[in-house]
């Protein structure tokens, strides 16, 4: 595995089961980064993610007797999907193992793919264990969802398909979780092309296999937390790890924040809807100290329930100051909120909450605490409301917005 020849048979096999994710030139990423910024949309993936692409490839290269024992595997989603749907392709029963955690729409997307699923554990490390536990007892073939060198030459045919498209290709940034993409990424890219860099990005969170590599061998975070559920892993391959520390030239770590905001963007610039994993590339895209290159960001998959989904949104407003609230200190007397009212409709604010406390103060006559939470256009634009209501004799204060 991990050959030139692999690599090669593997990307005319999961042609069967995959879509074409043609890459995406990004003007408004090109534009922020002063980079040619391309995006590979493995988010459109029918599974919707590249996940489908290891696991299809693995369970052809099982013999048939491994298939007839039925498939089990751990995942926190996306693998899960990929086994289901890549099983189903071969006949195979498969039994998914997930965490408790895992967003509702990979659950039944898994289940609506034929798969028998079991919720077990807070993170995919213990839904792992839970599964070899079940292969073992039942007899069942274990598909690992990133400590395989098939698996890992499948989900590398990605980097087949970036050269084929843009040869010049000059930085690849790559998701990581477990490390089972970035192996058959990195191996590929430096097959095709020595000079190539690819950069491994995680969840500063869950950043296991930037832990590894300074320890010089593979060790286990005491936890994962972070908002990309698909990444939140404790203990990397021990398989895939020497791949990984060769051909890896640096891993960046992203913030949860950073990753909220990368969603609004994705989806107010390219109508996109990127799940937090796969928004690692993009947060890590101003993290690249370097000018002028062609780089290519793997957005790694999509699925994302719509609870997350309004979450994520929110917060990207309120990070971006599109909304927030303000708090106001005013006389308890008729015509002060019409005062307050006036300024911001002269300012285009749009009051979407307010909040009245009389007992700020034991004087109400003196004070009352109003709160306002405005819709605006940004940054600047609250600037010109605080300015404005300061102005007016109100001493705004900003404080923590709560929707």
């Amino acid at each position: 595995m991990l050959t030139l020849d692999k690599f090669e048979e593997a990307a005319e096999r999961v042609k069967e089961v995959t879509q074409e994710t043609k890459l995406v030139y990004s003007r408004y990423l090109s534009e922020q980064t002063g980079n040619k910024i391309y995006l590979k949309p493995e988010n459109m993936q029918f599974t919707g993610a590249y996940k489908v692409r290891g696991a299809y490839y693995k369970i052809s290269t099982l013999s048939e007797e491994e298939r007839a024992k039925g498939l089990i595997t751990a995942s926190a989603g996306n693998h899960a999907q990929g086994v289901a749907y890549a099983a189903q392709c071969f006949g195979c029963k498969n039994v998914i193992v997930m965490p408790t955690t895992t967003p509702l729409i990979k659950v039944n997307r898994t289940k609506g793919y034929g798969a028998e699923v079991m919720l077990y554990g807070d993170v995919y490390d213990e839904a792992c264990a839970k599964a070899y536990e079940l292969a073992e007892k039942e007899g069942y073939t274990f598909i690992h969802p990133f400590d395989d060198l098939a698996v890992a030459t499948g989900q590398g045919t990605i980097a087949m398909e970036i050269f084929k498209e843009l040869p010049l290709v000059e930085y690849i940034l790559v998701p990581i979780g477990g490390g089972g993409l970035a192996t058959g990424v990195s191996v590929l890219a430096k097959l095709l092309n020595p000079n190539i860099k690819v950069i491994g990005v995680e969840p500063a969170g869950a950043n296991c296999m930037q832990e590894s590599i300074k320890a010089g061998k593979v060790v286990t975070l005491p936890t994962a937390n972070t908002i990309a559920d698909g990444t939140a892993v404790k203990t990397p391959g021990s398989i895939i790890f020497p791949y990984v520390k060769e051909n890896l030239d640096d891993i960046i770590t992203v913030e949860d924040d950073e990753l909220v905001v990368a969603f609004l963007d994705m989806v107010e610039n390219h109508k996109m809807i990127v799940e937090n994993s796969g928004l690692l590339t993009v947060a890590a895209l101003k993290h690249l100290n370097v000018q002028g290159k062609k780089v290519v960001s793997i957005l790694s998959g999509g699925n994302m329930d719509v609870i997350t989904m309004s979450s994520v949104v929110q917060q990207g407003l309120i990070f971006r100051d599109r909304i927030f609230t303000v708090s106001v200190l005013l006389p308890d007397k008729p015509g002060e909120l019409t005062k307050v009212s006036k300024i911001i409709a002269d300012k285009q604010g749009n009051v979407i909450k307010l909040e009245h406390n009389q007992f700020v103060s034991t004087n109400r006559n003196v004070a009352v605490e109003l709160r306002i939470t405005l819709e605006t256009f940004g940054t600047e634009h609250k600037k010109d409301i605080m300015e404005a209501l300061e102005k007016g004799g109100y001493r705004p204060k900003q404080v923590r917005t709560l929707l």
